[in-house]
């Protein structure tokens, strides 16, 4: 929900205060905060609630009516917004038919049954903002974004949008709320910080809670990340009582939320890592405070410290030997049965800079320079001398319509017949090109088709990956394509651990939104697949896998295409193996597509990881080897 921002009832505290988020309805946890906060010395005119007092606990009348008797400082969160109107749910926006969907509507209809008039218009008063100055600094309390109260900001938002958020508020600093998961993190000379909950906890495996102490010093803060533990079983029998949701029952012993449905891939990778309690320091600093940012600030996490990874990564000794294993088992290899896509590499300049690109594009990575039309005319020259029985050329990138040769290369390829695919961002690079994109359309539209990356149905989700204003920006283009007639698909990504259902029902309903004809349900239409990260372990591939997983490899995309690339500074490309391993040396065949035609040994963690064990996507019950390769590559 949006909502004009106004700062309202400015404090001023000169001595140590605490912040606290999210009682959650948890009575327990509620009280005995308060009774940490006397034990500390800091009366309830120095306690600060960032909102969202009721939700999956038991209490819900019992904690409204508990924090009204202290006097504290409290300002909405979105589910007293929503309590206040008597909305149908909480207002956090999940995903209709999610599990947080489900499991919310059960403790929300409890909590609205539960309190009383009095109780509604007490929230429906509260402020949505609270200003403080402390340690010469002015801060702003919210409890999700400045324009947004059920946005979910964490340590890995992206830096833009926190940024942004900054500005909005003209402060030096955001106290945020509603994600759960407490952090304080340095951006340029500003801050964001955020407590944590005391109702549930943060998602890493124990069972406490967390809460601030912020302590104003000559030259800034001193903020302390406290961990409060309290009776969670009484808690969580009273949850079982009133016939709430196990799940969130459970959580408050086990530390782990029930599912990862509104978390950014990092935090999902940091689930169940436990929390140390610690401190920073945040400096003052004054300076243009009040002035737009227009260069992405720095940023710094100042706590955590330290790694709070939960996977395992990859042991030294695997992919090492290109014919054996760590285990000296032979290695799986794959022969190029018949080159039906040749994919060119444009070059890995990109207009954005995507967080998990696996050929790490972005605004200023050339490592692969921008290829000419010669020499992409000398491969298709080489295809028809050679009858390799080409039917499709695949472009990617970086960004394919940064390459300023890149429409007459095109071209080209579209004159001679063959299919044409392109993977896009759809952003400004390939908009500059409507008209003559139109021309071609016209000229051989069953032959081009545009493959474009949205890497998620939501907003927040894609632009946590691909940047502030991404988004309107690749639906924009979308849009055009659709309405315009192209050949049109469409790649997300899985990293969320979100369930396909739910992830293709999301995506339905953005395409039926915006007019945009691609059917969500059709895996070929619609590519979602999973996250690759090489430093991450995964078995590897013998040959005796072939019919352990009931596989073949003519299954795989390195049995029926290759890449071209320009590395830079190079006299001519060199061809590649495969599309999704650009760098390693040992994938790289040749410079012509007759060298090229070697056995490819399975040895690289993405072979395993995308190729053999990517389910869905490899599947020729759903995609073939090259619609495969083309969802992964469109995605980044």
């Amino acid at each position: 929900m949006n909502f004009h921002t106004t700062i309202v009832r400015p404090l001023k505290f000169d001595s140590p205060f605490l912040v606290f988020g999210g009682p959650y309805s948890n009575l327990e946890a509620l009280e005995s905060m308060l009774l940490e906060a006397d034990r500390l010395g800091i009366p309830p005119s120095s306690v600060v609630c960032t909102g969202d007092v009721i939700a999956y606990c038991a209490d819900a009348f019992a904690c409204v009516k508990k924090i009204r008797s202290t006097g504290m400082h409290v300002i909405m969160g979105n589910c007293e917004e929503s309590l206040a109107l008597s909305a149908e749910d909480c207002g956090c926006g999940f995903m209709p038919g999610s599990a947080c969907d489900k499991l919310s509507a059960a403790w929300f209809e409890h909590a609205s049954r539960t309190i009383d008039a009095e109780a509604r218009a007490w929230m429906a008063a509260l402020p949505r903002t609270l200003s403080i100055e402390t340690g010469g600094m002015e801060l702003a309390v919210i409890h999700g974004g400045a324009t947004r109260i059920n946005r979910f900001i964490f340590g890995s938002t992206n830096t833009q949008q926190k940024a942004a958020d900054i500005d909005h508020l003209a402060v030096n600093g955001v106290i945020g709320g509603h994600c759960g998961i407490p952090f304080t993190q340095k951006i340029g000379d500003r801050f964001w910080h955020n407590a944590g909950t005391i109702g549930v906890p943060a998602n890493d495996g124990t069972p406490r809670v967390w809460f601030s102490i912020f302590t104003p010093q000559a030259n800034g803060l001193r903020i302390e990340h406290r961990a409060l533990e309290y009776d969670h079983q009484t808690a969580a029998k009273k949850m079982h009582a009133a016939g709430l949701p196990a799940e969130y029952a459970d959580s408050l012993a086990t530390g782990l939320w029930p599912n990862c449905d509104v978390l950014p891939y990092k935090e999902i990778t940091e689930r169940g890592v436990a929390l140390q309690s610690g401190s920073c320091f945040v400096e003052t600093r004054n300076s243009e405070r009040n002035e737009p940012r227009r260069v992405k600030p720095v940023t710094q996490l100042l706590w955590p410290i330290g790694a709070r990874d939960n996977r395992t990564r990859l042991a030294e000794e695997k992919f090492s030997n290109a014919r054996t294993t760590a285990d000296g088992e032979p290695r799986a290899s794959v022969a190029l049965k018949t080159l039906n896509t040749l994919w060119v590499n444009t070059g890995t300049l990109c207009n954005i800079a995507c967080k998990n690109c696996y050929i790490e594009s972005n605004p200023r990575n050339d490592r692969l320079a921008y290829i000419s039309c010669d020499e992409v005319k000398a491969y298709l020259d080489e295809i028809e001398r050679e009858s390799l029985g080409t039917a499709e050329i695949g472009f990617t990138g970086g960004e394919p319509f940064m390459n300023p040769q890149f429409l007459d290369m095109l071209e080209e390829v579209l004159l001679r017949g063959y299919r044409a695919l392109v993977l896009t961002n759809a952003m400004k690079p390939m908009q500059r090109f409507k008209t003559r994109l139109l021309e071609m359309n016209e000229r051989y539209s069953k032959l081009l088709s545009l493959r474009i990356s949205l890497d998620h149905y939501s907003q927040d989700r894609h632009e946590e990956e691909r940047g502030v204003g991404t988004f309107r920006s690749t639906l924009d283009g979308m849009k055009w394509a659709s309405q315009n007639g192209f050949g049109l698909s469409a790649a997300g990504r899985t990293m969320w651990n979100e369930q396909e259902q739910t992830s293709r029902a999301g995506f339905a309903k953005l395409f039926d939104d915006e007019s945009i004809a691609i059917d969500a349900w059709n895996p070929a239409t619609l590519v979602l697949f999973p996250e690759m990260d090489e430093s991450v372990d995964v078995p590897e591939v013998t040959t005796k896998c072939w019919s352990i997983l009931d596989k073949s490899p003519e299954m795989l995309m390195c049995s029926a295409s290759r890449m071209v690339v320009k590395r830079k500074g190079a006299e001519k490309p060199v061809v590649l193996a495969c599309t999704l391993i650009a760098y390693d040396p040992q994938f790289e065949l040749g410079s012509t597509l007759r060298e090229a035609s070697a056995d490819v040994y399975l040895n690289h963690p993405h072979c395993s990881r995308f190729c053999v064990l990517g389910g869905a996507s490899c599947s020729p019950s759903k995609t073939s080897p090259s619609t495969a390769v083309h969802a992964h590559v469109a995605a980044d």
